[in-house]
C-alpha cells in the first residue's frame, strides 16, 4: 500500500531516488505512465498489469475509451529501480508532468503519483478548500 507525501528532487540525468519503504514493492518492476491532472502515475508491474487488462476489455468503438487507453498505455514505460533506489524517468514523461527538477512523490494506495512540485502544492490548496463540497460529493458513493 502506497501512502503518503515525499518531497524529491531529479538528478541531472532525470533519475528519481524512490522512498526507501517503496523500493521492495517496485522492486519486481514497475511501470510509469502519463497520469490525470498532470502528474505521472508508478505503478507495480503487478497493478500495471491489472489494470493493462481492464483497459483493453473497453468498447474501442468509443472515442473516449480509446483516448484513454492511448494516454494511459501508449505513454507507458517500465522502469527498474537501479542500485541505489532510483529511477529513470523519460524525458517525454517529464515533459508532460512539467518535472524538471523538484517534485512530489504522493502515494495513493495502488499507485504513487509524479507531480511537479508548485503543480503539487496548487492542487493541494484547491482540494483542501474545497474539501467538504468533495466529501459531500463522496458520501453519495458510500465512502
Amino acid at each position: 500500500m502506497f501512502i503518503g507525501e515525499y518531497a524529491h528532487n531529479l538528478d541531472d540525468k532525470g533519475r528519481l531516488a524512490i522512498p526507501k519503504k517503496f523500493r521492495a514493492d517496485l522492486a519486481k518492476g514497475a511501470v510509469v505512465t502519463r497520469g490525470l491532472d498532470s502528474c505521472l502515475f508508478l505503478y507495480t508491474k503487478k497493478e500495471w498489469q491489472a489494470l493493462a487488462g481492464k483497459l483493453a476489455t473497453l468498447p474501442f468503438a468509443q472515442a473516449n475509451t480509446r483516448a484513454f487507453a492511448r494516454l494511459m498505455l501508449a505513454g507507458a514505460m517500465d522502469v527498474e529501480i537501479d542500485k541505489q533506489g532510483r529511477i529513470m524517468i523519460p524525458e517525454y514523461l517529464r515533459v508532460y508532468a512539467g518535472i524538471a527538477k523538484e517534485l512530489v512523490i504522493a502515494g495513493l494506495y495502488s499507485r504513487l503519483e509524479l507531480w511537479n512540485k508548485e503543480q503539487w502544492e496548487t492542487y493541494k490548496k484547491k482540494t483542501e478548500a474545497e474539501s467538504n463540497q468533495i466529501a459531500e460529493q463522496m458520501a453519495s458513493l458510500g465512502v
